[in-house]
């Protein structure tokens, strides 16, 4: 997995300091954290598909989200906007990809949050292969509000976020399975 490296300093762009940490545990204090996992199916085909779906940006726009991504892949650096809803009500979310990672038994990656996103913090978007051949799908993230919308939804924030992984899950089943 390539990781940047840690510090208690906000990297340049970043609107967190956390930067990489859903590639450890424990999460870090002081945001709502998020784990969902979902199980996608069974074998490598299974797996290659949900991680090329998950690596291309593909689940993120066949589940609704429209993606403005600096590279086909994601990969350390690379530059993303996911967008959700329409016109007036439409939230653009800037994010850069933090860490990568695709070997035999795992594929995915995560996004830490840039000047203007509603949230502040990282999500991570990882498919794993396991000994007996599932295929998992897992979410974690760490977040608080960054904009004045988000802090007056409050705890409506969390339940939102739990159901877009949801989503992201049925989604990445219905992509790698048929």
């Amino acid at each position: 997995m390539t990781r940047p490296n840690r510090s208690s300093a906000t990297p340049s762009g970043f609107s967190y300091p956390d930067v990489g940490a859903t590639g450890a545990r424990p999460l870090p204090a002081g945001y709502h954290h998020l784990r969902h996992e979902t199980l996608i199916g069974h074998g490598r085909d299974v797996f290659d598909a949900a991680g090329t779906a998950v690596t291309t940006w593909a689940m993120h726009r066949r589940s609704g989200a429209r993606v403005r991504a600096g590279s086909s892949r994601a990969e350390p650096g690379a530059a993303v906007v996911i967008a959700l809803g329409a016109g007036p009500f439409e939230i653009a979310a800037p994010c850069e990809v933090v860490w990568a990672v695709h070997d035999e038994t795992r594929a995915g990656f995560a996004y830490g949050t840039l000047t203007g996103h509603p949230e502040c913090g990282e999500e991570s978007f990882v498919v794993e292969l396991g000994p007996d051949g599932s295929v998992r799908f897992t979410v974690t993230a760490f977040s608080r509000p960054a904009r004045w919308y988000t802090r007056a939804a409050g705890p409506l924030v969390p339940v939102f976020q739990r159901m877009y992984a949801r989503h992201l899950g049925r989604t990445l089943r219905k992509i790698a399975t048929g």
